[in-house]
């Protein structure tokens, strides 16, 4: 029989167990039964947990823990039924050491699989690291074609300035206004090249802060691994005092039981040495997984800045100011295009009914806003400017609508 087959032959008899209305206890000493006696297989909260499927962390260790001592109750009435010969002393000896070399065998074994299980979140890890520095290239690439769409948006800017000098030269009746309005789109000019360049330092400061960080993440990856090596080492260099221990035990023995207590005392020491290794890797882990966090948080912090630099913050907030007062037409919004989406504010009420508030809806790159209470709708445009600039004109029309047949 296979060892699967044992294994489904064993829950078998636990769920006939469970049938009977046995309890957690009866299920977990049953379990180590089979597995110590017919498997020869030594009891672990893992395998008694997959074989029960019930207890918690903490009772399934203290059913084991009872299964030991009836182990050893059993062997001391055996034992202690009369001498034991000196041959049969020196046998029960042996014995004692071939199950220690077994149990440091086992640990050994456990301690390779928990140490290749590190290694691979090491790995994962490394692999987060090199994603975000992709991600970090790709931001790069972002700034540089919005820095192309800033430079378009200059051309149209002296375009505009071209148009409204040739409009001075042929309204000679407003050419005074017009001076005023030129000489104040310079002064706006100057300190939009001035925010702008505020804006570059900023850029290169929160750059900086990002390599800051990656070389600060990858010492702090280079320090728990260090750890963790360290804690691997710790573990290691414990064991072998314990083996020399187990040589003295074998000579200084003089009974079966004291013998037995004190390899048992042993192990489980041992064993709570590695749980200590393995949660202090579990606490590094979780450390470097944060700081993994806050590398992710501040590169979409530096994305939502470079995405609102496609064009300068001024110039969004006059196109939004024309398009609220009705001063640009289709042609002109459909040319801006989504370039000032980034800075277009949606309205905080409805100027139909005043009390809703408009939520923006984005289907087949097509932007519409709406009011929930009135079902007021702005219709479906080429991008976030055309949609508050319809959902604002259809609504003052409205209530210019409304106002007038009061008077009436």
């Amino acid at each position: 029989m296979s060892l699967d087959e044992i294994r489904q032959t064993i829950r078998d008899e636990l769920d006939a167990l469970r049938a009977r209305g046995a309890r957690r206890q009866e299920l977990s000493l049953h379990a180590c039964k089979r597995l110590f006696f017919d498997l020869g297989i030594r009891p672990s909260m893992a395998a008694v947990r997959e074989l029960t499927q019930t207890g918690s962390a903490s009772d399934i260790p203290k059913d084991i823990d009872h299964f030991w001592e009836r182990i050893r109750s059993v062997s001391r009435v055996k034992v202690g039924a009369g001498a034991i010969p000196k041959a049969l002393e020196d046998r029960a000896g042996e014995l004692l050491g071939a199950l220690f070399e077994e149990a440091v065998v086992h640990a050994r074994s456990t301690l390779d699989d928990e140490r290749s299980e590190l290694e691979t979140r090491i790995a994962a890890a490394d692999q987060r690291v090199r994603d975000a520095e992709i991600r970090v290239s790709a931001s790069e690439e972002a700034i540089r074609r919005s820095e192309a769409r800033a430079d378009a948006a200059w051309e149209r800017v002296r375009a505009l300035e071209s148009e409204l000098s040739s409009a001075a030269v042929h309204g000679s009746a407003h050419q005074e206004g017009l001076q005023a309005t030129v000489r104040r789109l310079d002064s706006e000019n100057e300190s939009l090249r001035q925010r702008l360049d505020k804006e570059l330092a900023t850029n290169a400061a929160l750059r900086d802060r990002i390599d800051a960080l990656h070389v600060d993440m990858r010492t702090s990856t280079e320090h728990y691994a260090q750890q963790i090596k360290d804690a691997i080492a710790e573990a290691e260099r414990r064991v072998k005092p314990m083996l020399v221990e187990l040589d003295s035990l074998r000579s200084m023995a003089t009974t079966y039981q004291s013998g037995v207590r004190d390899a048992s005392r042993k192990e489980f020491e041992f064993i709570q040495q590695i749980a200590a290794a393995k949660a202090r890797g579990d606490r590094l882990d979780v450390q470097l997984r944060d700081r993994s966090d806050e590398v992710d948080a501040l590169t979409r912090q530096v994305a939502q800045l470079r995405a609102q630099q496609g064009i300068d913050p001024a110039i969004a907030s006059l196109l939004c100011a024309l398009a609220e007062n009705g001063r640009l037409t289709a042609d002109e919004l459909k040319q801006i295009g989504t370039a000032a989406d980034g800075h277009v504010a949606i309205p905080p009420r409805c100027p139909k009914c005043e009390h809703g508030e408009p939520e923006l809806e984005q289907v087949n790159h097509r932007f519409e806003l709406q009011c929930p209470e009135c079902d007021h709708s702005s219709g479906p445009g080429e991008s976030r400017l055309e949609a508050v600039r319809r959902f604002l004109a259809n609504g003052s029309q409205t209530v210019a609508a409304r106002q007038s047949e009061a008077v009436r």
